[in-house]
């Protein structure tokens, strides 16, 4: 007969649990001795029940076993304790350090807007040179960049409305006059002008004519 799942809750029952308690508790008392003869093991159990009756075994000396077990504990506490402090330290050194650093950035930020100059010698004074150049060039380099991009974006966008110029005057059935040819010529050959004003003269819908 296969034995059911017992469920891990208080029993309720006064009885049950007191049958319970006394099975398990020798169950338990049995695995210990075993573990310790099995095993050469040095094994101590106290048990109280609800009403407060000790039971216990040991292999040896409960009170030898005890006091083997708070002296392990105190070294394991002491050794806890070290690491909590070494870790402590650790963090302090840590602040120290971003502190240092920071008052170093800020510093350095404050010459390069030209701030508290008075102290500095010639070779600071060149080295902040050299920073402001380098950013200066990296500035230029990438405001050439987005130049570029801004110029081939208004260069399609001027492809763009040439074709539909050109599609609207095909299906009109006019053909393209010398002014057209001239935008044409004009779209191809816009390639080194680097300014963000670029004008075109397009003109979409039927060609006027003057009297």
């Amino acid at each position: 007969m296969v034995r059911g799942k017992i469920q891990m809750k208080r029993i309720e029952n006064e009885s049950s649990r007191q049958v319970t308690f006394s099975k398990r508790r020798n169950g338990l008392l049995k695995k210990a001795y075993e573990l310790s003869v099995l095993c050469d093991a040095e094994v101590a159990l106290i048990i109280f029940s609800q009403k407060g009756r000790l039971f216990q075994f040991s292999s040896s000396n409960m009170e030898n076993t005890i006091e083997k077990y708070l002296e392990h504990a105190k070294e394991k506490e002491t050794t806890t304790n070290n690491t909590e402090v070494r870790h402590v330290q650790h963090l302090k050194n840590e602040e120290a350090f971003m502190t240092k650093k920071i008052e170093l950035l800020e510093s350095s930020k404050r010459k390069l807007l030209g701030q508290g100059l008075g102290t500095c010698s010639v070779e600071e004074l060149q080295d902040i040179d050299s920073q402001l150049e380098k950013s200066l060039k990296n500035i230029r380099a990438r405001k050439a960049e987005l130049y570029k991009e801004d110029i081939e974006k208004l260069k399609a966008k001027e492809k763009s409305l040439f074709e539909e110029n050109t599609r609207l005057r095909e299906k009109c059935g006019i053909k393209p006059n010398q002014t057209q040819e001239k935008q044409k010529e004009n779209a191809s050959c816009s390639q080194s002008t680097v300014s963000l004003d670029v004008a075109t003269d397009l003109f979409i819908g039927l060609p006027f004519n003057p009297q």
